[in-house]
């Protein structure tokens, strides 16, 4: 399909990112507030207007899918819109549809998931300590997420472990995740931390662990090869010789990574953030509500947002603040 979302910086826009709940069942230091108050149901996306609205993405050239949150298995009744996504799969139209998750939910539904076509699924797990991990999500059970991640291997979906690279907080596990994502045939990515939100006073600054010396204590301790392989996302690749694995980099901050940007973000309530790191949305639900029975009007919209998307983002950490902050939760734009 030749791709018909071209942004004013001649990137065309395959890949979209879209939040099908603001809810979680983990409260994650980096991601949300302790207290957090959630939208009102009236305001989210119906499975049938999410459906529409992915499916006229579709049709205009998008090939991949990842579906977010939140954490999207919390959300009532998905399964009938993954289901309803795999027509698109079938047809071709669609290359990949797969998901990110914080793994709580992944016992119960990781068959459905490989049945309705997904084959690959992001794990978010910072810890596998487990006193570091009730800490580090407020309410999360590590025991539940380990046995859902060894669930999803058991049926086939192929498990990337991403995490998030905290100065003072995972430092002294970076062998231990390595090592054990490689004994389970599992690729690990790590991300720096990003200035969203106001999550309590969370030190930022103090938090980042930039990649660069993540990195130069793995070649420390492995043979570390670059690849040129992209998926479609920010991250740089390298294999590490002795494991085989693949280690992904996400370094919005030490390394800009918007001049291949290919993809968009949609909320659960119809807003397309055209940029991870800046506050410019545009509105679709009204488009799509306001008119049921016709495309027009929301393939316009959708056109017009594109034509909005920025060069980059502004995330900056070298004047020694979280300058590029933006005000909104990791939790609402769906990462």
């Amino acid at each position: 399909m030749t791709p018909q979302l071209i942004d004013p910086f001649a990137r065309a826009v395959t890949y979209l990112r879209v939040s099908v709940t603001d809810r979680c069942d983990f409260r994650c230091v980096y991601c949300m507030s302790e207290n957090m108050t959630f939208l009102p149901k009236k305001e989210l996306l119906t499975l049938e207007e999410l459906d529409r609205m992915c499916s006229t993405f579709i049709g205009l050239g998008v090939e991949k899918l990842r579906i977010t949150g939140g954490e999207p298995l919390v959300r009532k009744g998905i399964m009938t819109f993954f289901r309803a996504m795999t027509r698109h799969l079938e047809s071709g139209a669609l290359q990949e549809l797969t998901l990110t998750t914080n793994g709580s939910q992944l016992e119960r539904f990781a068959d459905d998931l490989f049945a309705v076509g997904i084959r690959r699924v992001n794990v978010s797990l910072d810890t596998l300590d487990e006193a570091k991990f009730a800490r580090i999500t407020r309410w999360g059970r590590l025991s539940q997420v380990l046995r859902g991640i060894d669930a999803a291997l058991a049926a086939g979906l192929k498990i990337k472990i991403n995490t998030v690279a905290l100065k003072g907080f995972n430092e002294d596990e970076l062998f231990h995740l390595t090592s054990w994502c490689a004994e389970r045939g599992m690729d690990l990515t790590f991300i720096e931390v990003m200035p969203m939100g106001d999550l309590g006073n969370e030190d930022r600054l103090g938090q980042y662990w930039p990649l660069t010396d993540l990195r130069a204590r793995l070649a420390g301790e492995y043979t570390v090869t670059d690849l040129a392989e992209r998926t479609g996302g920010p991250a740089r690749y390298v294999r590490l010789e002795e494991t085989g694995q693949k280690i992904g980099f996400i370094t919005p901050l030490s390394h800009n990574f918007c001049e291949s940007c290919n993809r968009v973000r949609m909320t659960c309530t119809g807003a397309l953030y055209m940029c991870l790191g800046q506050e410019d949305m545009a509105d679709l639900r009204n488009p799509l509500r306001d008119h049921p029975d016709e495309d027009g009007p929301l393939i316009a919209a959708i056109h017009a947002a594109i034509g909005m998307k920025p060069e980059g983002h502004d995330f900056d950490y070298s004047r020694q603040k979280a300058d590029g902050q933006v005000s909104r939760h990791m939790s609402h734009t769906g990462g």
